[in-house]
């Protein structure tokens, strides 16, 4: 693939999936999700991960050092780290906790010297505490826009009724009728195959009787058939289609990480969130990397990361995204085209691309996903009808005429300030989280420089 070699990394948009895990079970049609935790495996893949990724961008040896970021002290004004705090409960953010282990590892220069001379270092030979902002999906739909949304449940019964569906029941029902030895009384519906899949890996990583009982084939079958379950359910024939809303609703946060690169007076240069397999599929499908490369059509590993690196060109010129994705144990990033393009893409092109399609409040998703009662929904539709009942005032006609619009503009400020203080109505560029540095960037037209 072509690319400038000779280009200045600026910052990186980092999206990485959880550790390994112990099983758990998902409603095929919501994907409502039962607990889980996180296993010592699942730790040391993210702590290997965040060591790869601070070998390569916290490294000033490194070709893919981003300049000026600190490469000792973690430095919370360069660094912004969200993470998953519902789907597969608290393994999102306990993985993101391991990841930081490793991109910023203890070291005796987090110390304090006392008035009275003494030094004292922090725990465990310096270890830092890193601080992760966790995303509640009951509060916000920023990493989980699949979660209560009706009309995603009805896109995947659509996929289950569909022509394509019933003519791979039909080509697999010989092989999911010979799993139930190996499923301990779970369906082996092709609806299910989520959890038949899931239940087989966790088995075969952890338990020594059932993967020594399991014949040789039988895994990647299931993970072929799974991969092409979950890659239908989380994915759309239109950019913007309901069926990518797991991606849909995290663009905010890869747009604001540009945003927040781009800022000239407080640059965030590395932001990272942490995510489930499903928002990965969603993206793929998006960028037209999983239509490109067949094999990224499914299930990502985990530990797997994507890291979207801002770069700018060696001649003058926009900053252009470099797409890179690790498939888990994978020993480095391999570099993808993207967006129908080859080598290294505009920025303006991706947010062109994106930005229309992001679902940047919780008032667009509600509308998205015809919900009224979910995920701030029922206080938004509530302060919307007491904002319109307080705008009809009991009063003569000709007052009502005189009063009429200033009544209207006073009851609009009300609810908005309502709304944002119960954190569903966000104001911003891209409708992302509170931002700890103010100010955004404007992207000029081609020709003109940023």
């Amino acid at each position: 693939m072509s690319q400038d070699t000779d280009n200045q990394l600026l910052g990186v948009v980092l999206l990485v999936r959880h550790g390994d895990r112990q099983g758990f079970y998902q409603d095929p049609d919501t994907y409502t999700a039962t607990a889980t935790q996180i296993t010592p495996l699942g730790n040391q893949q993210e702590f290997l991960l965040g060591s790869y990724l601070r070998s390569l961008y916290l490294n000033e040896s490194s070709p893919s050092y981003i300049p000026g970021i600190s490469t000792g002290l973690f430095d919370p004004s360069q660094v912004y780290i969200q993470a998953d705090f519902g789907d597969e409960n608290g393994v999102i953010y306990d993985s993101c906790v391991s990841l930081t282990q490793g991109l910023w590892p203890a070291t005796l220069s987090n110390n304090v010297t006392l008035a009275n001379g003494t030094m004292i270092t922090a725990p465990l030979g310096g270890y830092q505490y890193v601080p992760i902002e966790t995303v509640d999906p009951n509060l916000s739909i920023a990493l989980e826009g699949f979660a209560n949304c009706n009309t995603f449940n009805t896109h995947t019964t659509e996929f289950y009724n569909s022509s394509v569906f019933q003519e791979m029941a039909t080509q697999s029902a010989s092989f999911l009728d010979s799993l139930p030895p190996y499923l301990n009384g779970r369906s082996v519906q092709l609806e299910n195959m989520w959890n038949i899949y899931d239940f087989m890996n966790v088995n075969d990583i952890h338990n020594a009787t059932f993967a020594k009982a399991l014949p040789s084939t039988y895994l990647a079958q299931v993970q072929t058939l799974a991969n092409w379950h979950e890659y239908n359910v989380f994915s759309d024939q239109s950019i913007g289609g309901v069926g990518n809303i797991a991606g849909l609703a995290i663009l905010p946060s890869i747009l604001n990480g540009f945003a927040d690169i781009m800022n000239s007076t407080h640059p965030v240069q590395l932001s990272i969130t942490a995510i489930s397999y499903k928002p990965f599929l969603s993206l793929f499908n998006m960028t037209g990397v999983a239509s490109a490369n067949p094999s990224l059509a499914g299930i990502v590993n985990y530990a797997a990361a994507v890291a979207l690196e801002l770069r700018q060109p060696s001649v003058n010129g926009e900053p252009v995204i470099r797409f890179n994705f690790k498939n888990g144990s994978d020993a480095d990033f391999v570099t993808y085209n993207f967006l129908n393009r080859t080598g290294d893409v505009p920025l303006s092109a991706f947010i062109d691309a994106m930005a229309p399609v992001a679902v940047n409040t919780t008032a667009a998703w509600c509308s998205i996903c015809a919900n009224s009662q979910n995920s701030g929904c029922a206080a938004l539709a509530l302060a919307t009808a007491q904002g319109e009942a307080a705008a009809r005032p009991k009063i003569s006609p000709a007052g009502a005429g005189v009063l009429g619009a200033g009544l209207t503009l006073i009851v609009v400020a009300l609810m908005g300030f309502t709304l944002a203080f119960l954190g569903v109505l966000t104001i911003s560029r891209f409708g992302r989280r509170r931002s700890r540095h103010p100010g955004t960037f404007e992207l000029k037209k081609d020709g003109e420089s940023i």
